[in-house]
Parts: structure tokens; C-alpha cells; sequence
């Protein structure tokens, strides 16, 4: 709760926090605009693959012109401007940035990065949450072994969730489910870029003008960013997917306690201790009463009789038991927020959620039937969808992650609603990220971890390439 105070005193001592960010998409702009109005936060450099839409942005956004003067980031450090870049790398190079905000959405791009930054030893924030699902736990612990911060974004449901699950258990609280809302039926499985605006209530003209992106709002309805964050969550949190993935129960916040608790106590739950996603509709299309569709939810247990009485006494809405209760936040404010992220990263070396262990793992499914010889398109396509499953049960399988599912060419057919496996795609292993994935697996299997203790080493990271400033 001091993060402000401490912001101040930076601004105040001419010491502000001096921020690189890559991607001036929408989260990187939404970031942008609260930025300039923060104290303590110097936005020395923007990197993206194209610099004029990273300047649109900003003008969009209010920053005047003049603020964009800098020719170098040098320059931009010295008198409070920001240079606009289109090489990521050289960002994260530079000596005047502290702290990189990747915000690409790119999973490749994410894994080069935090290595760069592992290598030049800046801080980094990973709004990127498709980079942490695909290879989070080794992201992390590679960041640690470099004495530097790896951060989830604030603002971003998978934080905030990690966030909700802290102040629980913080105070004495078993967490017994954990996750967010969304709008979800079946049949979105199978949406598609050409279908997504209907499901929405849009025509095509409409998300044209409005500047929205048709393979991102697909993800967000076929379950995939469900998927991604959850996997996110469960990597921070030690809360474990169930073993079918996610059941998207419909569920307002009346009913949290009661819906999101274990099936012998009458809820929905395999286990206790578990990452969910609860629909904001019915299964009949009708909406849900009270509904969480842009929230994130805690539920948690009492376990004793007279924190039950607690309960009661304090107007709690629990389960039929009065064991189990539920906090939620109703909102969540995306980019707006990211800036807790950046100050709990460079005033408190703290991470706002990061990985630490693997328990979840988003795996590649099919859309329809696919031929042999088809280029799968990644999140959001045509193709494929991101299914949770547990780490364990993927490894079983040899699943496909979904962050490797983007022009990859299949060997055999698959049938409609089948995982991919890793033998189902021809795949370059010696692409970085590819083998950054597998050295993950190996590591994180226990195979990996008994092979390296018995050694007393840890098996070092392929280097990571250019990386890509893309935006999300």
C-alpha cells in the first residue's frame, strides 16, 4: 500500500523508475496512457516492429509531440523524453532502461527477450502471458538465477488472481478454487476469425471501425486465453487444473462458494485447491444471474467452527455447509493497471505472480478434422484451440503446446476435438524457441531435476534470437 509514497519519493529524489516497453498495442497503450500521469516513471523507449503506429498510439493516447523528440535513449534518459525503436533488442541492451515491459503477445519473441534481459541483467514484465504458458516455470527460474525480477502483469485476470490467492492464504485460508470469468459455450471451440463477430452481437464493419482484432477476440471466445491464463495461474499458485481441463461452469457471484467447491460437498470441483473459469451463460444461451464475465474470483475455506460462526456473524454467502466462502473483484482494468507491476518490480524486487513450478500446460486441439499436409495458424486461427490440461498428463500424451501451433505443417491427419501430439507436425527443433520448450520439459518432468542434482548442474538455455516487437 506504500507504492505511491515510494513512487514520490523516486520523483522527488529525480530517480524515477526508467521503463522500456515492446508492443504499443492495446495493453502497451493503455499502459501508455497512464505512464506519463505516474510519478516516479520515466518511459525512456518504445520498441515495435513499426515506430509510426507506436507514435499513433501515443499521440492517441496523449502524449505530445515534444516528448518524442529523442533521437537516442540516451537522449530520451537525460531529458525526460522517449525514443521510439524498431529493434527489441537494443532496448533491452540499452544501459538507460532498468525495466522491460513485453507486451507483444508473441510467444518466440517473449522467450528471446526475457533472455536478453537475463543476459543484460533488466527487469522484466510479462503482459505476454502466451510466452509464460508455453515456457513460464524455466522463464522464471532462469531470471532468478540471473538476479533479476520475472513478473506477470498486473491488470492482466492471471496477477490479479495470483494476487486474490496471496491475500488468502496470507490470512490462514485454504484456497479451494481460483480463476476468472468469461463468456463461454461448447460450440465457440469451433469459432473462427469469419464467425467471431456474431457471437459477440458485432458485424465485421463494425469490429473494423472499432479497431479490433479479430484472431485476438477469437481466443478470448474458443476457450484458448482461458486456457493460457489458467495454465499461468496454476504455474504461480501451485493450484492444479483438473484432470479434463476446464469445465466452464455457468456461475454468478451468488453462487461462487457453492458451485466452486469439491463434488462430495456439492460443488463442481474434482479437487480442492484447483484453477477454473466459470461461464457468464448458461448452457442454453440465457445469461447468467449476477454474472463475473470480466472478474476474478477466490474461493476459500473456514475449516473451523468458529471461523464458520465468523462467517455468518459477517454476512458471508457461502456454501450450504458455511465452510466455504468466496471473494471477487468484478473488474478487471487491463493495461490501465499494469502500472502496480512496474513499481511493485522496481521498488520492491517483488513479482505481482510468477511461475513456479509446472502444473499446467495448454495443449494444442483440433478445430475440425485436419488434412494431412495443413499449416496449423496458432491462437485464434482456424486450426486449433488451447486445451488446459496438467503438466503430467501432457508430457503423457507428448501434446503440442499451443505456442508452437502457429505455421507448423501436419504430418498426419487429426480428427476434430483430438489433442496434437509433438509427432503430428513437422517442427524445426533447433528453433530457439522449440528448444527452450523441450529443454523445459526436460527440466521440469523430474527426469531433468534428478538428472541435473545428481550432476550439480542446471541445463543452460538455448540462445535466444532477435526478438520480434510485435503488439498485442
Amino acid at each position: 500500500m506504500n507504492l505511491h509514497r515510494m513512487l514520490r519519493e523516486r520523483a522527488d529524489e529525480g530517480r524515477p523508475l526508467r521503463v522500456g516497453l515492446i508492443g504499443a498495442g492495446k495493453f502497451g497503450s493503455m499502459y501508455l496512457s497512464q505512464a506519463r500521469r505516474t510519478p516516479g516513471i520515466h518511459l525512456v523507449g518504445v520498441a515495435d516492429l513499426s515506430p509510426a503506429r507506436a507514435r499513433t498510439a501515443l499521440a492517441r493516447v496523449g502524449w505530445p509531440a515534444d516528448a518524442l523528440r529523442a533521437r537516442t535513449l540516451a537522449e530520451a534518459a537525460r531529458n525526460g523524453t522517449t525514443r521510439l525503436l524498431d529493434d527489441a533488442q537494443a532496448l533491452i541492451a540499452a544501459p538507460e532502461v532498468e525495466i522491460v515491459v513485453d507486451a507483444t503477445g508473441q510467444p518466440a519473441a517473449g522467450i528471446a527477450h526475457v533472455l536478453a534481459c537475463c543476459r543484460h541483467g533488466k527487469h522484466v514484465v510479462m503482459v505476454n502471458v502466451e510466452a509464460d504458458a508455453l515456457a513460464g516455470p524455466l522463464l522464471a527460474r532462469r531470471a532468478r538465477e540471473a538476479g533479476i525480477v520475472y513478473s506477470l502483469a498486473y491488470g492482466d485476470q492471471p496477477a490479479l488472481i495470483c494476487e486474490m490467492v496471496d491475500w488468502a492464504r496470507a490470512a490462514g485460508f485454504e484456497v479451494i478454487a481460483a480463476g476468472k470469468g468469461t463468456k463461454y459455450l461448447p460450440e465457440y471451440h469451433r469459432s473462427t476469425p469469419d464467425t467471431v463477430w456474431t457471437h459477440y452481437g458485432l458485424s465485421a464493419e463494425d469490429a473494423r471501425v472499432g479497431g479490433m482484432n479479430a484472431r485476438m477476440f477469437n481466443s478470448f471466445l474458443d476457450g484458448t486465453k482461458s486456457a493460457i491464463e489458467m495454465a499461468a495461474v496454476a504455474n504461480a499458485t501451485g493450484l492444479r487444473p483438473a484432470p479434463g481441463g476446464l469445465a466452464f461452469p455457468p456461475c454468478g457471484v451468488d453462487d461462487l462458494a457453492q458451485v466452486l467447491c469439491p463434488r462430495e460437498d456439492g460443488g463442481q470441483l474434482q479437487h480442492r485447491g484447483q484453477v477454473e473459469v466459470i461461464s457468464s451463460v448458461e448452457r442454453d444461451g440465457r445469461p447468467v444471474f449476477r454474472d463475473l464475465r470480466w472478474g476474478v474470483f477466490v474461493t476459500f475455506a473456514g475449516d473451523s467452527d468458529y471461523v464458520r460462526r465468523c462467517f455468518r456473524e459477517y454476512g458471508l454467502v457461502t456454501d450450504r455447509s458455511g465452510n466455504i466462502t468466496a471473494m471477487y473483484k468484478p473488474y478487471h482494468l487491463i493495461g490501465l493497471e499494469l502500472g502496480i507491476s512496474v513499481a511493485s518490480v522496481g521498488l520492491r524486487r517483488e513479482p505481482t505472480g510468477a511461475a513456479e513450478a509446472w502444473h499446467g500446460d495448454v495443449v494444442a486441439t483440433a478445430k475440425r478434422d485436419l488434412a494431412r499436409g495443413e499449416t496449423l495458424d496458432g491462437e485464434g486461427g482456424f486450426t486449433v484451440y488451447g486445451t488446459l490440461m496438467p503438466s503430467s498428463d501432457s508430457l503423457a500424451i507428448g501434446g503440442l503446446p499451443l505456442g508452437l501451433a502457429h505455421r507448423a505443417r501436419l504430418r498426419r491427419r487429426v480428427p476434430a476435438g483430438a489433442p496434437l501430439r509433438w509427432g503430428d507436425v513437422a517442427i524445426d527443433a533447433k528453433d530457439p524457441a522449440v528448444a527452450f520448450r523441450r529443454e523445459m520439459e526436460r527440466v521440469f518432468s523430474g527426469r531433468g531435476e534428478r538428472a541435473l542434482a545428481g550432476r550439480g548442474e542446471r541445463a543452460e538455455a538455448p540462445p535466444g534470437g532477435r526478438g520480434l516487437s510485435r503488439r498485442r
